[in-house]
């Protein structure tokens, strides 16, 4: 396995993000190991089952003090962030407490910094709660995850947790947000132990682009690999497929942009 990495908790960087900018990072999940619903191939956190943490995950009051703190010290050097983004170690929408985490960090972003956008990374198995889509249509950028509409790839490779998954299902949830969203989508090849991926090809980016057609999403962001992955042999899109996937997704009158 390939060195991954896992993220401090509750509140990490901040870090020079691809799509973002300088990012202060919230992880919701415990420090020392990785909780998630999805256990993708290529996720920069490792698998689940190798970076099982010993430690619980952060409470509310935890990552508002721990937030305040950082934003504090942010101000006082003159550097504030451009967006607060909660990601890290694995779903953010699974902590117990997350609307409210999210109304905590809201009023802390007016506070200390009122230019900064706050920014939810989701794989969006949890959009089918209706708290949870509620406190997602609160943030600047909700971004949920979309990597194809295909099945057998969804399991190959991002192995959802729970065999109740339907991708179908989560198209009809982001329906929901009325555009109000961001579609991200990692697009890849290479060899897994079960045969090849690629997820360039026609066979799987003509029907995704049918579910983008339908959710209408604000955006649309198209990226590939760029850290360390668990799984071996997986390699990054070509910069000119991902730059004619960007072209399919604007011909659609969605905006769309690559990070290489």
């Amino acid at each position: 396995m390939k060195e991954t990495l896992t993220y401090p908790s509750p509140i990490f960087g901040p870090v020079h993000s691809r799509r973002l900018g300088l990012s202060l990072g919230i992880n919701l999940q415990p420090g020392d190991g990785k909780l998630c619903t999805f256990d993708c191939i290529y996720c920069e956190c490792g698998f689940n089952a190798d970076k099982r943490p010993r430690s619980r995950r952060p409470t509310r009051l935890e990552v508002s003090t721990s937030l305040r703190a950082k934003l504090e010290e942010m101000r006082t050097n003159g550097a504030l962030p451009d967006v607060l983004t909660f990601a890290g170690n694995g779903e953010p929408t699974c902590h117990p407490d997350f609307p409210a985490i999210i109304a905590d960090t809201l009023a802390l972003r007016d506070e200390f910094a009122p230019l900064a956008k706050v920014s939810v990374l989701s794989n969006s198995t949890q959009i089918h709660r209706e708290e949870i889509r509620s406190a997602l249509l609160l943030v600047d950028n909700n971004i949920l995850k979309l990597d194809t509409v295909d099945e057998s790839f969804i399991r190959l490779v991002d192995r959802p947790v729970s065999s109740h998954y339907d991708v179908q299902r989560i198209i009809s949830n982001m329906e929901l947000f009325k555009g109000q969203l961001i579609v991200q989508t990692m697009f890849m090849r290479g060899m897994t132990s079960s045969g090849p991926v690629d997820n360039t090809s026609d066979h799987y980016v003509l029907p995704w682009l049918e579910a983008l057609r339908r959710i209408r999403p604000r955006e649309v962001m198209v990226y590939t690999i760029d850290r360390a992955t668990p799984a071996p042999h997986l390699e990054k899109a070509p910069r000119e497929e991902l730059d004619r996937i960007r072209s399919l997704v604007e011909g659609l009158g969605i905006p769309c942009i690559a990070s290489y």
